[in-house]
């Protein structure tokens, strides 16, 4: 098994974040939510679908049904109708609907603010839980998906062999007056940048940093 690389030094990795805020100084999530109901929704929606698919689809559930309350009186067939654009759409249905009741029951209609409390609703695992926590809380929580995984490997901004070990590296690593905002630039740095299968090196801000010894040769 490959040995792990060590992560840019300090200094470097301050460099890489200046950039990435000089470039982006508030980045926001493409998710459209309206309070923290709506956001964890979107989010548990977005596994396995892009964030355009799923806003698509919330624009029609959302004025509908904004609060816990709403979503269940709107009904699986009224949730189902109105998110079968969306992959997996049916069990994400029955999910939404699953979480709404427990909200209801065991948090008064709000959506908790603990880790603990969010991945023990149905549909919503450490990612989830992780964006609700930064985007609405302003926690430094770092939801790590394939983007993150793979420029945090690429950059050695955070390198590490899993989700939970790139996570953790973020943490150990990036500096303090960037971990809010953190997860977003390296999503969007991922998504529309440093992309899978042709990175766009000649348009990126921290190339003179990276050390990923596959860059493109301009």
């Amino acid at each position: 098994m490959a040995k792990i690389p060590p992560p840019l030094p300090y200094a470097d990795q301050v460099a890489v974040f200046e950039r990435l805020k000089a470039r982006n100084p508030a980045p926001r999530c493409e998710l459209e939510h309206t309070n923290a109901f709506t956001l964890l929704v979107a989010v548990a929606l977005s596994a396995q679908a892009t964030d355009a698919g799923v806003n698509r689809a919330t624009r029609d559930l959302f004025p509908l049904a904004d609060t816990p309350e709403r979503m269940l009186a709107l009904g699986l067939d009224g949730v189902t109708e109105r998110i079968k654009s969306i992959g997996l759409y049916r069990n994400k249905a029955k999910n939404v609907l699953k979480l709404s009741q427990i909200l209801v029951d065991e948090h008064g209609g709000r959506v908790p603010s603990s880790r603990a409390a969010l991945q023990a609703l149905p549909g919503v695992g450490r990612k989830t839980a992780n964006v609700v926590l930064n985007i609405w809380w302003g926690h430094p929580a770092q939801a790590v998906d394939t983007h993150i995984f793979r420029v945090g490997n690429r950059t050695r901004v955070a390198p590490g062999r899993d989700v939970e070990a790139v996570e953790r590296a973020i943490e150990d690593n990036c500096p303090a007056p960037y971990q809010t905002l953190a997860h977003h630039w390296l999503i969007l740095h991922g998504r529309y940048t440093c992309v899978a299968r042709k990175p766009k090196c000649g348009a990126c801000p921290i190339a003179d940093l990276c050390p990923w010894p596959d860059k493109p040769i301009a």
